[in-house]
């Protein structure tokens, strides 16, 4: 076992233990940050059907290897690395010691996949009362899209992002990340941390079904509130917004240099021209409110884009937050990495991965000031083994041994 695992660390989450189950996206990323907080965390996994992350780019040196995939390592912090094959005679059998030893177990394979293996949740209940279990899925584990297969762009077009995202004159656009992805996890996390309140209190366990479909919907509000009181359906507008003006990014000086800008109010508009010393705006007929900028929009963009053209984006950010008017300098990613601020509140750490090397890996974003996570990097495939199934589910070395030459491990 690696010392750096063996070491006792007083963590939020200490004494938990998961079973994880979950492959791809928002499974995975639940469980890390379940584990950078101090969980114990055994992602269950098999060579025989590989996480499909852990063979998604970018890889370390652009070699194509399980074990040198960044998007794996970025989604799988912390975690202890157990291989077993599902498939085999025994694999099910060994899969229901994994619940005996667990608090929670996490699923995100298709509509009855787990019942069909008899890891169920029924089935779970059977073989320890109390567990809880989350079953992540795109639509959900009932209704009549509870069959539906997909990834997390298929929430963003089922929940009305990708009609709302992209140009009025221009078709949908998917979201450049899968957003249910990302935005799924903090769901479950705060879903499994109510379900262990109740088991405290009452000694229960649950099933929580979590369904990316619906946490989307979360997110545009406003366009079906709009049609709920109006009757109207939203549509595509770009940077634009319904009610602001001007709101968009504005082209700065340099390559692909770019500042957003946003106006809410009539101070805002005020600050706004007499930052770009055209006070000749505020009273002008075509900007006078807000009805009257939204009007004549292409004008006024093109009025403050000559101002912002001659500027850098980081100075155009800050004259504008100075003079109380929303705005951000738009960053590529290796400038977010570079970010004083980021830098700062080590968003982003270094640690030593056994094939990759030296990889930086994301924190959690909140700061625990007496309880702060600990991150490590992410496990290489069975990487755990003996320590699991020996340490963990109390194997002895001579039904490990046997147990792998049989294949389960694979």
């Amino acid at each position: 076992m690696d010392k750096d695992l063996s070491q006792s660390i007083s963590s939020a989450l200490e004494g938990l233990k998961v079973a994880d189950f979950s492959w791809v996206g928002a499974g995975p990323r639940a469980t890390r940050d379940l584990a950078d907080h101090g969980a114990l965390v055994v992602k269950i996994e098999s060579s025989k059907r590989i996480d499909l992350t852990r063979l998604s780019p970018p890889f370390k040196d652009g070699i194509m290897d399980p074990n040198r995939s960044g998007f794996f390592a970025h989604s799988n912090t912390s975690k202890y690395s157990a291989t077993l094959n599902l498939k085999h005679p025994k694999g099910i059998e060994l899969a229901k010691r994994f619940v005996q030893w667990a608090d929670v177990v996490v699923e995100n394979f298709g509509q009855g996949a787990m019942d069909r293996m008899g890891l169920g949740y029924d089935d779970l209940k059977k073989i320890k009362d109390d567990i809880i279990m989350v079953s992540v899925s795109i639509t959900g584990r009932s209704g009549p899209l509870a069959d539906f297969v997909g990834y997390g762009n298929s929430a963003a077009a089922l929940s009305g992002h990708a009609h709302l995202t992209g140009w009025p004159d221009r078709g949908p656009l998917i979201p450049p990340i899968a957003f249910g992805d990302v935005i799924t996890p903090l769901f479950a996390v705060i879903a499994i941390m109510a379900a262990l309140e109740h088991k405290r209190k009452t000694g229960k366990g649950q099933h929580i079904d979590l369904s990316q479909f619906e946490t989307m919907c979360q997110f545009i509000t406003p366009a079906f509130l709009d049609y709920s009181a109006n009757g109207t359906v939203q549509m595509r507008m770009g940077n634009r917004h319904a009610w602001a003006s001007p709101h968009g990014a504005f082209p700065c000086k340099g390559e692909d240099s770019w500042c957003t800008i946003a106006v809410f109010n009539e101070d805002q508009w005020v600050s706004l021209c007499n930052t770009i010393e055209r006070t000749d705006l505020i009273n002008d007929s075509r900007f006078r409110t807000l009805q009257d900028r939204k009007n004549n929009e292409e004008a006024l963009e093109s009025i403050l884009a000559d101002w912002t053209s001659t500027r850098p984006k980081e100075k155009v950010m800050e004259r504008m937050l100075d003079a109380g008017v929303p705005a951000g300098a738009v960053r590529d990613a290796r400038e977010v990495m570079e970010c004083p601020q980021i830098r700062e509140r080590e968003l982003y750490i270094k640690r030593e991965h056994p094939v990759i090397g030296l990889c930086t890996h994301p924190t959690p974003p909140m700061k625990l000031s007496d309880t702060p996570p600990r991150v490590r990097p992410a496990p290489c495939l069975g990487e755990h083994n003996h320590y699991v199934y020996t340490e963990l589910l109390g194997m002895s070395d001579e039904e490990f041994v046997g147990l792998m030459n049989e294949g389960i491990f694979e």
